[in-house]
């Protein structure tokens, strides 16, 4: 598999991780747990659109 088809991937399992940090947040009673869980899913959709970006040359990482 290419490095670009392993990157597809990756941020697919984490557009999928994500969404279902959402539905898990739907569900959650305590909001302090919601909240978390939001924002997990907002870091792992980030993480993924950085990746998605450096996969298709848009973009640089950090040094």
């Amino acid at each position: 598999m290419s490095g670009t088809g392993e990157s597809g991937s990756h941020v697919r399992q984490l557009r999928h991780e994500a969404d279902a940090l959402k539905k898990e947040a739907e569900r959650a009673t305590d909001p302090e747990e919601r909240q978390r869980l939001l924002d997990r899913a907002r870091k792992l959709l980030a993480q993924s659109e950085q990746e998605s970006a450096m996969a298709a040359g848009d973009i640089y990482p950090q040094e």
